[in-house]
């Protein structure tokens, strides 16, 4: 009787330490089961530092280098015309010709007083050095001759005026006077362009707008000869700016025979800045919210950690960090939607 309830409390022993290794091997296969499934595979780059630079491109309006309004001087009807839209026309050209008969005869008698006051002076003047004259003769042969000689200055303008000329060198792209037509003062009669040398227009940001200098290269390009890239210059950058905080800029560039521009056309400038200093840049996809509040997953030992960081600038398809992050550091760019603070990684690249 007493072997047999030695046997039985044998089994029983035998059966607590069985039950006590399988739950002991349960929980360590479970703890690894979790251990594998809490290890999330991430695609990381290191952190290192390169020259900052950037190109800012905007769009912009080509305008002619000079672009005139002729006005009338002179009052009168039109008798000739020496232009058309489409002419190239020289610095002094005449465009129109008005009724210049009477002008022309005052012009004539004014000229004609004027000789005389001058030779009635000089003999005036001689005479008084020789003391024959009075002084009040002389000086009233002195103001005759000024007065003769401020209306030979006034009709010879008048008359000149008659002959409407360009000031400037360039195309004519409008003619509004026909012959016969009346025309006063301030009439516009033509409008001369010139496109030799062209000028793009731009409303620049004022964060891009104080990166830019006077002298910068520029590459223009147009939707109307793909391909080909124009070299301009930074000629002006407004010191004021408007409501929207942009500031008017002005590129400069020859025009070409090869693939002429017209003044209107649109054009894209590329304001290529390159910076003096170095700086840690790491892909935009790296950042975990917005930029303004910007957050990365730094691994360290196979656990990513969150960490908020500073972002100065966006470059290209990067970023440029201000502080938060050392050179050399593993920032995670790919699979951080699945972490949290403190999650243990899986690093599958670099």
């Amino acid at each position: 009787m007493n072997k047999i309830k030695l046997t039985a409390a044998t089994a029983v022993v035998f059966a607590a330490i069985i039950a006590l290794l399988l739950h002991n091997k349960a929980q360590g296969t479970a703890a690894v089961v979790n251990n594998i499934a809490t290890q999330y595979a991430v695609t990381v780059v290191v952190a290192g530092t390169q020259q900052l630079s950037e190109t800012v491109s905007l769009t912009g309006i080509i305008v002619a280098n000079s672009d005139v309004a002729i006005v009338s001087e002179t009052q009168g009807r039109v008798v000739a015309i020496s232009s058309n839209v489409g002419d190239t026309k020289q610095a002094g050209a005449v465009l129109v010709q008005v009724d210049d008969e009477l002008k022309k005869a005052n012009f004539a008698a004014a000229e004609s007083n004027y000789e005389k006051a001058k030779k009635d002076l000089d003999r005036y003047e001689s005479l008084f050095k020789d003391h024959t004259i009075t002084d009040s003769q002389i000086e009233n042969s002195r103001l005759a001759f000024k007065a003769a000689e401020a209306q030979y200055i006034v009709t010879r303008r008048q008359y000149r005026d008659t002959k409407i000329t360009t000031p400037i060198s360039g195309v004519v792209t409008a003619r509004n006077v026909e012959v016969g037509t009346m025309v006063n003062l301030g009439t516009v009669i033509a409008n001369v362009v010139d496109i030799s040398k062209l000028k793009v227009k731009i409303n620049v940001a004022e964060n891009d707008a104080f990166k830019l200098k006077v002298g910068n290269a520029v590459a223009v390009t147009t939707d109307i000869y793909p391909g080909t890239v124009f070299t301009g210059r930074v000629a002006s950058i407004s010191a004021k700016g408007d409501e929207a905080h942009t500031y008017p800029v002005e590129v400069t560039l020859a025009n070409s025979s090869e693939h002429p521009l017209k003044s209107g056309m649109f054009a894209r400038a590329a304001f290529g800045h390159t910076g003096s200093a170095k700086g840690i840049v790491i892909p935009r996809d790296a950042i975990v919210g917005s930029v303004k509040n910007a957050q990365v997953y730094v691994v360290e030992n196979s656990i990513a950690k969150l960490r908020s960081i500073i972002v100065n600038d966006q470059i290209g398809t990067g970023v440029e960090v201000g502080s938060g992050l050392r050179e050399g550091e593993t920032v995670v760019i790919n699979g951080q939607n699945n972490l949290k603070d403190n999650t243990p990684v899986t690093v599958i690249s670099k």
